[in-house]
């Protein structure tokens, strides 16, 4: 297995983004499977090391990154020390930084017989699905398209709105990080931003509008993102399947650190799904 880790994606202008590459040296053209987190999320969390290697072994070329302003830096991509960035990211960064993570994977693999750079497909989990969703639907590169516990709508996250004339006038609201108890600032921005693109941002419309194959995978014990949800992402698009997992919560029974070497039932139960449906 050829695993790299952390390879720094510099960009102009933009700050840079951490991707972790996982492909077999055993097979050649593997599809490349790009794995965007979600909220308060990043590449590194629980298992998805494990489940990138699962992936991996079955004869896929595994990308995962750090979207660039998910809190995490270059140095410590895991405990949020850069707060400032995380306060000024928003949705249309997210699908700026998916894009870019998309080019660099085109010109990174492009003479590698291992890898077959031009069969792209996306799984988002959260937050990270919506994004995927919206990309899929906007870019031709993508052959297939996976949601985890997506959400189904940005509109009606707290994140996007809640108190909004209390906001506007502080500029800043703050969001408790279970995990590390950082008070994690959202700025105004970024409700700005959902209102400036959201046509753009709109996922029932992405969604009517796929034409790719599209699985949906969601737990029934998800207590963050309702499984409804999941059932409207179904509904909007007749290309689309649906698989529930019993008794999975909205990570799939996985913690973070997750110290085991092996995935829970659950998350074991989402790879297999993954690859009966890339395979098909």
């Amino acid at each position: 297995m050829n695993i790299q880790r952390n390879i720094v994606l510099k960009r102009v202008d933009k700050k840079p983004i951490l991707i972790d590459v996982f492909f077999s040296e055993e097979f050649i053209n593997q599809p490349v499977v790009v794995f965007c987190h979600g909220y308060k999320g990043f590449k590194d969390w629980g298992a998805w090391n494990l489940m990138a290697e699962a992936i991996a072994k079955a004869g896929f070329c595994f990308i995962k990154f750090n979207f660039s302003h998910n809190g995490g830096t270059i140095d410590n991509p895991i405990d949020f020390p850069d707060l400032e960035a995380f306060g000024k990211n928003n949705y249309t960064k997210e699908l700026d930084d998916l894009n870019d993570v998309l080019d660099w994977t085109q010109s990174y693999f492009k003479n590698n017989k291992n890898v077959d750079s031009n069969s792209i497909n996306l799984i988002g989990h959260s937050r990270g699905g919506g994004i995927a969703i919206i990309k899929a639907s906007e870019d031709s590169r993508v052959s297939k398209l996976i949601t985890l516990a997506s959400i189904s709508d940005f509109g009606k996250r707290t994140a996007t709105i809640g108190d909004l004339e209390e906001w506007k006038r502080n500029g800043v609201k703050y969001v408790v990080n279970g995990r590390t108890k950082q008070q994690m600032p959202h700025y105004y921005q970024f409700y700005e931003d959902f209102k400036a693109n959201e046509n753009r941002l709109h996922i029932k419309s992405a969604v009517e509008k796929l034409t790719i194959p599209y699985l949906i995978v969601h737990g029934d014990s998800d207590t963050s993102i309702s499984l409804n949800e999941a059932k409207e992402l179904y509904e909007w698009n007749s290309n689309s399947e649906l698989k529930i997992i019993p008794e999975a919560d909205h990570v799939f029974n996985v913690r973070h650190p997750w110290e085991q070497s092996k995935l829970s039932k659950e998350l074991a139960s989402v790879v297999e799904e993954v690859l009966l449906f890339f395979n098909r």
